[in-house]
């Protein structure tokens, strides 16, 4: 696949509904990671580490662990039997730098490069800011300089989600009768400071 940018970018939404039947491989993930690597870091402290998981049995625990759409409340994301084959788990480890405004920075602009990375390998994701953070990194036998930043959840895609313009202000995602998944954006006007 060969897009520009933009077209990229507007690709890359959140995945929430997953094909079990096409999985993403651990290699496509330790690509994903690789990629993210090479991304800035504040102050070059590159005080990320990631756990791939990409075991059955792992994956449905660590779904089991995480929350999705807040803002959709009349159905149960994903989809029973469209969780997604595999996650990564982006740590701050403690041991390289305190964790800082910079390290949440760094966290943030990773899992934007794993999002647009795994969209153009024809990957979906979805970045997970909700989950449990007491048991997920017993789960995953991370040590206690290992602290849990992110979880992006990812699979081949079963759904697209849409982007349309903000009505009356209103910015929530939202799914409509059919089941499919809009996001509102704001337009240029709105966000460019004259």
């Amino acid at each position: 696949m060969n897009r520009d940018v933009i077209e990229l970018v507007a690709a890359a939404r959140s995945v929430r509904s997953f094909d079990a039947s096409s999985p993403i491989t651990r290699e496509a993930m330790e690509s994903l990671v690789k990629t993210a690597s090479l991304s800035p870091s504040a102050r070059n402290d590159q005080p990320l580490k990631y756990r791939i998981s990409s075991d059955r049995d792992e994956v449905e625990a660590l779904l089991g662990m995480t929350r999705w759409a807040g803002y959709i409340t009349d159905v149960v994301l994903p989809p029973e039997g469209r969780g997604p084959t595999g996650f990564i788990t982006i740590c701050h480890d403690l041991s390289v730098c305190p964790r800082s405004e910079f390290s949440t920075m760094d966290a943030g602009i990773a899992a934007s490069v794993i999002n647009l990375a795994a969209c153009e390998k024809g990957f979906g994701a979805c970045m997970l800011g909700s989950f449990n953070r007491d048991e997920l990194p017993k789960l995953l036998g991370l040590s206690e300089n290992l602290v849990p930043v992110l979880v992006i959840a990812l699979g081949a895609p079963a759904e697209y989600p849409i982007l349309c313009s903000v009505k009356d202000g209103d910015t929530k995602y939202f799914r409509d009768d059919a089941g499919l998944h809009f996001v509102p954006k704001r337009s240029l006007e709105e966000i460019i400071i004259k």
